[in-house]
């Protein structure tokens, strides 16, 4: 059983050698399928599949979980003004043409979760740099938004699509609305309700142990180590990146995607607001989210007027990919630690790999076959 996806595996051990893997498949319920492969160190240790990841943008259907929990409690609503719980988005300016012009559309909580805000994914520049300064590093997540909004927008607030830092400002709201550290409240409304218990947003240096190793790709070099800190997006000591700060581990991860699937999180209304494809046929145009899916409330969706895919969730810049197919009852959570390795653009092949290895409608054309021809 599991001949597709264990395929599939095999390539990305073989063709790419990746150095370490962890993937687990859950089926109306239960683990029907795990494969852990590879080493956690430098030394050669084993994996034992309690290892930690940065999960990076993998962290994004979490915040936009921890979100939607306010907006089920009336606490926020997607129509609200960002500017609402952060003052400093009142004076925000866009590039345009003949230079920096005030924004004449106001930012909403919607243009966050479907990533229609505007912004940029600069994770850099005088304004960041500024931020560090001043907060001596530290740098918390809504003392930085300050900053953030200093980088002026790409567009009007809802006039196209573009990936950037928006989940990250969604997680300082969801910090201002409940009063608590972004990383408290998910841990309390999510993390501890659904026993992730190796799950958070701001790992302590002590605990830089239990990561396991993580590496860059380079075409000329291969793997090189670059130490287990999240790489880019931790602008400071107590900076919680919604977008991009997970550490988790693969069982911890497929506890959220079954508690969500469950109805232990969120209500059906909010499940179905989240995995519903939001996009204007002009932020469609911009959106680079493709293979038949759209974009919903921070996951790729199934496309709006087609049913190729069943399944919603995202992916993270070190290779970690999460799935769930409701319709199915599948979830699926895979890690890696490689940044820029060529194969993680294949995990979409996963979800389907599994469908049709249980049976079920898939895609064939999606899995990855491993002669690497696409890939010269």
């Amino acid at each position: 059983m599991f001949k597709r996806t264990k395929g599939l595996l095999n390539e990305y051990e073989r063709f790419f050698k990746v150095p370490a893997f962890d993937l687990s498949v859950y089926y109306q319920g239960k683990e029907v399928y795990r494969d852990i492969r590879g080493v956690s160190d430098e030394k050669g240790t084993p994996l034992n599949g309690k290892e930690l990841y940065n999960m990076y943008s993998a962290s994004k259907p979490i915040t936009c979980a921890a979100a939607l929990l306010l907006v089920q409690e009336g606490k926020i609503a997607l129509n609200d003004d960002v500017a609402s719980y952060l003052p400093a988005f009142k004076d925000v300016k866009v590039a345009k043409a003949g230079g920096l012009e005030q924004a004449q559309k106001p930012m909403k909580i919607e243009h966050l979760f479907t990533m229609t805000g505007g912004m940029s994914l600069t994770v850099g520049g005088v304004e960041l740099e500024e931020g560090r300064r001043e907060t001596e590093g530290k740098c918390s997540t809504v003392e930085m938004m300050d900053y953030l909004v200093k980088i002026p927008l790409a567009f009007e607030p809802g006039e196209s699509w573009r990936y950037s830092l928006c989940h990250d400002v969604l997680a300082a709201v969801v910090e201002v609305v409940s009063g608590k550290r972004f990383g408290l409240f998910v841990k309390e409304r999510i993390f501890d309700p659904l026993g992730m218990k190796n799950s958070t947003f701001l790992l302590p240096d002590r605990e830089l142990d239990k990561v396991c190793a993580q590496y860059r790709y380079f075409e000329d070099r291969g793997y090189v180590n670059v130490g287990k800190e999240i790489q880019d997006f931790k602008f400071g000591s107590e900076y919680e990146s919604g977008g991009a700060g997970l550490v988790s581990t693969v069982e911890d991860y497929i506890r959220f995607l079954e508690g969500l699937r469950l109805g232990k999180i969120l209500n059906t209304e909010m499940r179905m607001l989240m995995q519903k494809d939001m996009l204007t046929e002009a932020q469609r145009q911009a959106c680079w989210v493709a293979g038949g899916y759209g974009y919903g409330l921070g996951v790729r969706v199934p496309k709006e007027g087609t049913d190729l895919r069943t399944d919603y969730g995202w992916g993270g810049a070190a290779g970690a990919y999460v799935a769930l197919d409701e319709k199915n009852e599948i979830s699926i959570s895979y890690a890696q630690h490689v940044l820029t390795s060529k194969n993680s653009g294949l995990n979409a092949g996963l979800i389907e790999a599994v469908k049709l290895d249980l049976g079920l409608d898939g895609d064939e054309s999606a899995v990855w076959r491993g002669d690497g021809s696409h890939l010269a």
